[in-house]
């Protein structure tokens, strides 16, 4: 496995799920600061919030669709989503991370323009997509020894908010400040048709592994996200926050025998 560059910012994309996990968050915030302490590399995250997302659209009475995996968003409920990703969500785990002694910022994707938003498919309402636009905030952020908290709600140059896929956020946000990339979900990685985690992983062999439904269900759409990443960025990882114990050693770079 390749080791990332310590000199690198390290970019986290967070899964949802992990905030209907008290625990969970607190072992991951305690494993990122003994990271932190012994990497000495800038750190931030991204995060989704579909969990909480689905939660308020619920007791709002709102019934939520998806078009290829992505949430049809009309304009007249994104404020609902916004409230989620960048208002429960976001503080969510900045409360966390402050707990943890760790200088947390809440941010999302229109703060310093640091990414431009544009819409995805009219299709799809309120749903964008993002680009790189402007490092100066983030950069000044993490030189000043603050971990930044991004959530996936963008503004357009057309005033609107809109909802863009957190890990597409996430790939600009590196592609911004030349930050790593970590997929942090619910699973360990990639496994195998032995059950056990592929330490690395190309197209072909995702592709031969997808055919043969070694790989399959919504790890597909994980693993296609990551390659796609990986592609741009050059080297991603997937690992799970359900491991914090192993946490700190694979985001070194370190190979971690699974049990």
């Amino acid at each position: 496995m390749t080791q990332p560059l310590s000199t690198q910012p390290l970019l986290i994309k967070l899964g949802g799920a992990v905030l209907e996990n008290q625990q969970a968050l607190a072992n991951l915030f305690s494993a990122l600061t003994v990271y932190l302490q012994d990497q000495q590399r800038p750190l931030l995250l991204v995060h989704g919030g579909g969990v909480i997302v689905e939660d308020v659209l619920r007791k709002m009475n709102i019934v939520s669709e998806k078009k290829n995996g992505l949430r049809i968003t009309p304009f007249e409920q994104i404020p609902y989503v916004a409230g989620a990703l960048a208002g429960t969500s976001n503080k969510l785990l900045m409360a966390q991370a402050l707990q943890s002694g760790l200088s947390a910022v809440g941010l999302s994707l229109a703060d310093g323009f640091s990414c431009k938003v544009t819409q995805l498919d009219p299709e799809l309402g309120a749903v964008g997509v993002c680009s790189a636009n402007n490092p100066t905030l983030i950069n000044g952020l993490l030189a000043a020894g603050h971990l930044p908290v991004i959530s996936s709600i963008g503004i357009g140059d057309d005033g609107r908010l809109y909802n863009v896929n957190a890990d597409q956020a996430a790939i600009a946000i590196c592609e911004l400040i030349g930050a790593e990339l970590v997929f942090l979900s619910d699973v360990d990685g990639v496994w195998d048709e032995n059950k056990q985690v592929i330490a690395e992983l190309n197209t072909q062999l995702a592709d031969t592994l997808i055919a043969d439904e070694v790989i399959k269900d919504g790890m597909v759409v994980k693993v296609q996200a990551a390659l796609q990443a990986a592609d741009k960025l050059g080297y991603v990882m997937l690992a799970s926050w359900k491991n914090p114990e192993n946490l700190v050693s694979l985001l070194a770079g370190q190979a971690v025998e699974q049990k």
